[in-house]
């Protein structure tokens, strides 16, 4: 014959089953917005590179060579770009390969969509002409070939030093105009008025 005391215990086993495994099953549930973090973390969301060197080419003709210390490339970003963080310098070339300017900055983002290149931080240009540009912003456009700035700038040529607000040049820095002079500007006399 069965006991009453093994119904009893049995009768316990259950319930406590049935109080325990509701509560282990809601512990176990899992936020999905809480994976969808985790697993994001865990796709690299950058490309880096050191010591790069990139010869740009249009055509098949070199027009520019790119250093940099660090290359970081963030395509999931909005709209993607490349950081050069710790500084670049561009030398541009005319079609026979000779260094025309070199451009100097300490920092420089890349947007390959809109082919602008937003240059910061100690921004120094010198053509073949011994002519020198600072600045503390810069941007390159690729496909109309120029620089421009909104930003104070300062050429400094052999003959004389030129401010203003705001600059167009082309991609050889062999001309140049500033928006916004400022101070004494020397013009020859040819170019006067009569």
């Amino acid at each position: 014959m069965i006991k009453p005391r093994f119904f009893h215990t049995i009768f316990i086993r259950v319930v406590q089953a049935s109080v325990i495994l509701p509560v282990l099953l809601a512990s176990c549930r899992n936020d999905p917005k809480e994976i969808d973090r985790l697993v994001t973390k865990r796709i690299p969301q950058e490309d880096r590179a050191q010591d790069v060197t990139i010869l740009y080419s249009e055509h098949g003709h070199s027009k520019a060579r790119l250093f940099t210390k660090e290359f970081i490339r963030n395509e999931i970003a909005k709209p993607p770009f490349t950081d050069m963080k710790q500084g670049l310098k561009v030398e541009f070339f005319n079609d026979s390969l000779k260094v025309e300017s070199v451009l100097t900055a300490r920092y420089a983002r890349y947007y390959e969509k809109q082919e602008n290149v937003l240059i910061r931080d100690s921004v120094v240009v010198v053509n073949k002409k011994n002519e020198r540009l600072n600045t503390e912003e810069l941007v390159w456009n690729q496909s109309i070939r120029k620089f421009y700035t909104e930003k104070f700038v300062r050429i400094t040529t052999p003959t004389q030093v030129m401010f203003g607000d705001g600059l167009e040049a082309n991609e050889d820095f062999s001309w140049y105009e500033i928006k916004n002079p400022k101070g004494i500007v020397q013009v020859n006399k040819s170019e006067m008025p009569e």
